[in-house]
């Protein structure tokens, strides 16, 4: 059921809307939906197309709201529907997309020598604002005889989708850590994320210089000074 973007939802549009089906099998699940989860197992076919619709009536509202008059500025007339797409199918569509699929091959040579993927460009939003976080990221693999190996793609496209969210740097450096733990299971992993917010320099201080550089280090990286070491002077050359 698509609703009419001309009518206030009323309760039982609200009740029988695509979010609020959505949320009622996240909350029989017991599956927690903060910003930065991924839902995509709780959407059914055609949800989305219905989410983008309902988020377009919300926004028009909060325009409405701020006292901008859509129905004649022209520079506005579109603008709900345009952030709406950009939310569900673009910026946050790392919460609304079931993980790319990554074809695991396994380590036939017995490869356990370091390997450095980076930096690849990375696009967040902060979930106190949503402003943009733009960075970079370094990823460090150290496989052993039984880990998996992935394309170099792959790196990007899960960095990409875990990135794709609402959410903090501190946050999404680690579930990015998982997600490649679980599918390379390497003897070690280090990621290093670099990144400005423009939470800082569009408001606030707005200081337009500060960068926020994390890491995640495991296993071998943690526990070995001479690897990390090897990995982060690596990095540095390529800044």
């Amino acid at each position: 059921m698509l609703l009419d973007l001309d009518m206030n939802p009323g309760p039982q549009t609200l009740k029988d809307s695509a979010s609020e089906r959505i949320r009622q099998r996240l909350l029989d699940a017991g599956q927690r939906f903060h910003a930065n989860d991924n839902i995509a197992a709780y959407i059914r076919h055609g949800e989305l197309d219905e989410l983008r619709h309902e988020v377009t009536q919300q926004l028009q509202g909060v325009l409405r709201t701020l006292v901008i008059d859509t129905q004649n500025d022209h520079n506005t007339a579109d603008t709900a529907r345009r952030v709406a797409k950009m939310f569900v199918q673009e910026v946050f569509r790392g919460r609304y997309e079931a993980a790319p699929s990554v074809t695991t091959f396994p380590n036939v040579a017995g490869l356990n020598e370091l390997m450095v993927v980076g930096p690849l460009t990375v696009r967040s939003a902060c979930s106190h604002h949503l402003c943009p976080i733009m960075g970079k990221v370094w990823l460090g693999v150290l496989p052993n005889a039984s880990s998996d190996l992935i394309g170099l793609s792959k790196f990007a496209r899960l960095a990409e989708w875990v990135m794709n969210r609402p959410q903090i740097q501190e946050e999404a450096v680690v579930m990015l850590a998982n997600e490649l733990e679980q599918r390379i299971r390497p003897d070690g992993l280090a990621i290093v994320m670099e990144a400005q917010h423009f939470c800082m320099h569009w408001r606030g201080v707005k200081d337009d210089g500060a960068l926020m550089r994390n890491s995640v280090m495991r296993g071998a990286f943690l526990n070995n000074t001479a690897l990390r070491s090897e990995f982060l002077s690596l990095i540095e050359k390529r800044n």
